[in-house]
């Protein structure tokens, strides 16, 4: 059952996560251990289609250009060696050119490993008059001793349409591992023709206090924006719908939506297993297979 109460769970928020936006973009690998993942993805609207004109990967990222029924492009990223080591850092240009639609996801969880020095993934895309991207990608796990941090840039057009999901997952608990990374900061930034709409900075230190007490019972948690006049009857309907919920005691899982000045909505989700909150959010943003023309998420966990 998904739930919903804005004062439960922006307090719970609050009370377990330090959120420090002036220092995200400081946060930096060092040059002098980092390798470098370049990767370029180029939309473009051909007919009734969407085709990627441009996919451009350095290592350790890799992008998958698999077909699907529906008219949109697909792309997976994945890395080899299934996961970030210490000194990676990846970084992302996307760019959806008029009328183009594209879905963007991952192969697998982003797995990041004991990184003393850190890692990083910088996101950076352009979405034009009449595109609409989709950035759905497979939760974010963080070993024991990871340092993580990623930084997302939507820069939208006024008629630009995009939902984006951001997912964290506690470690592997089924190993008995819980919140035992050392740093996970991330940022999403949105803009809508030049303005300002998300500025969403996230800060999960272990030096501030231990985390697996400050998270309780829960073991994930997500962010997911819904932005443009694409998805505008979909955000309607949660925003209505957020509205009416209630909280029952000790939820599995905890929903609250935020209107973003009428352009959309931003939704975050906490619950007790990875696998509740992802559920939630294919439950919450279930016309996306339908307004793809295929489903992402048949064969997904």
């Amino acid at each position: 059952m998904i739930l919903l109460c804005s004062s439960i769970i922006l307090a719970f928020f609050q009370s377990a996560m330090s959120v420090a936006a002036s220092t995200l973009t400081e946060t930096r690998v060092p040059d002098s251990v980092a390798a470098s993942g370049l990767g370029q993805l180029e939309f473009v609207r051909t007919g009734s289609r969407t085709i990627v004109t441009r996919v451009f990967a350095t290592s350790p990222l890799r992008l998958l250009n698999p077909g699907n029924n529906g008219r949109a492009a697909w792309v997976y990223s994945s890395s080899y060696g299934g996961g970030l080591v210490d000194g990676d850092r990846v970084a992302l240009d996307i760019s959806a050119s008029r009328g183009a639609e594209a879905y963007l996801s991952t192969q697998a969880s982003t797995k990041v490993y004991r990184s003393p020095h850190g890692t990083c993934v910088d996101v950076n895309a352009r979405v034009e008059e009449g595109a609409t991207l989709l950035v759905l990608p497979d939760p974010v796990v963080c070993f024991t001793g990871a340092r993580y941090r990623q930084a997302q840039h939507f820069h939208l057009s006024a008629q630009g349409s995009l939902v984006v999901a951001d997912c964290l997952l506690s470690g592997r608990c089924a190993s008995g591992e819980r919140w035992e990374f050392l740093e996970y900061r991330s940022l999403l930034k949105i803009t809508l023709d030049d303005r300002l709409l998300v500025h969403d900075a996230l800060a999960l230190r272990a030096e501030d206090g231990e985390l697996m007490k400050r998270f309780d019972r829960f073991n994930a948690l997500a962010v997911v924006a819904i932005v443009g006049r694409s998805f505008r009857e979909s955000t309607n309907r949660l925003l209505a719908w957020s509205a009416a919920q209630t909280v029952a005691p000790r939820p599995e899982v905890l929903v609250t939506a935020s209107n973003l000045s009428d352009e959309g909505c931003l939704l975050r989700i906490v619950g007790t297993s990875g696998e509740k909150v992802c559920c939630t959010i294919r439950t919450l943003l279930d016309f996306v297979p339908s307004w793809l023309g295929d489903d992402p998420w048949a064969r997904k966990w």
